[in-house]
């Protein structure tokens, strides 16, 4: 099937798609950062687009002719690390939903964090998919049990044209795994440390963690140990001079990007694009999952 993805980002959603198979025809995208490493490393065109202009961004879109529509409107607004106030960039939820509507593609993937499903702007969105006439699963995914050795949760719908809500639920979860994944069984002995450490928001929280559990959500900021991190009661070791810091490329690889994507631009947008993006082995099993439902379409 055509994909184009809007609020493409680095290309997390993209890359996972296409590892399954889909054909990416396009993508869309504003922050020119993002647009910069995404150009790197697909050779489909990515436009760099406001997609507040819905009339532009539908009329542009016709011309690649998807079959399905995939994004993630930034989720600042949304996110447990913001101020949790609506405001600014959720508008760009009801914008992929007015797009969505304009062009009505045979099916829709929409991802933003956990917390998305709760907000006003999903809400209104939702209105718009179902007077559009489309049905609607809802799923909260964890990552780690989706083959990320990472604790991160995002928010799914997935939406196909005259269809019954909840018509992929059951598929979305038969194939979930049965425990969550660590460090370790994702990449073995291979990593060289046993414990790390991972900026918290605040010291009321833990940051040191083993590689025998999964990962916390990556952020898009990296900090070295500080000098008065007072340590936690759940850290998994106490602290030390040598506590090892996750590097930038440890932390692409927890959000299971292959070693040979090329990140570009400065350090501060490459943590940003790397704590942004959805996990690519997350976005393989959405994409499983829609060929799954959009194969018995058309056997149906």
């Amino acid at each position: 099937m055509r994909v184009v993805d809007l609020f493409a980002g680095c290309g997390g959603l993209s890359l996972g798609f296409q590892l399954e198979g889909f054909e990416i025809v396009a993508a869309f995208e504003w922050w020119g950062a993002a647009v910069n490493c995404y150009s790197a490393n697909f050779k489909h065109p990515v436009l760099k687009f406001d997609l507040t202009d819905t009339e532009a961004a539908i009329t542009e879109i016709k011309k690649y002719e998807p079959d399905i529509i995939i994004g993630g409107p930034p989720c600042q607004d949304f996110s447990h690390a913001g101020k949790r106030i609506e405001a600014g960039r959720a508008e760009l939820t009801e914008s992929f939903a007015n797009i969505i509507a304009g062009y009505m593609p045979n099916f829709f993937v929409k991802e933003n964090v956990d917390r998305a499903r709760n907000s006003h702007a999903y809400n209104h969105a939702r209105e718009i998919f179902k007077n559009s006439g489309y049905g609607l699963t809802e799923i909260v995914l964890d990552a780690s049990l989706c083959g990320t050795p990472q604790k991160r949760k995002r928010f799914i719908c997935f939406g196909q044209k005259n269809a019954n809500d909840n018509f992929a639920l059951a598929k979305f979860e038969e194939n979930l795994a049965k425990k969550p994944m660590t460090l370790r069984d994702y990449f073995g002995d291979s990593l060289g440390f046993e414990y790390y450490y991972r900026h918290p928001r605040n010291y009321s929280r833990r940051a040191i963690f083993s590689i025998d559990e999964p990962a916390p959500t990556m952020r898009g900021v990296n900090r070295p140990v500080p000098k008065g991190y007072p340590g936690h009661k759940n850290d998994a070791c106490p602290v030390s001079d040598s506590l090892h810091a996750l590097t930038t490329e440890e932390r692409a690889k927890i959000q299971t990007f292959p070693d040979d994507f090329k990140w570009t631009g400065s350090k501060t947008d490459i943590e940003q694009m790397i704590g942004n993006a959805v996990p690519v082995n997350l976005a393989r099993y959405v994409a499983r999952t829609v060929i799954s439902v959009a194969g018995e379409k058309e056997n149906g």
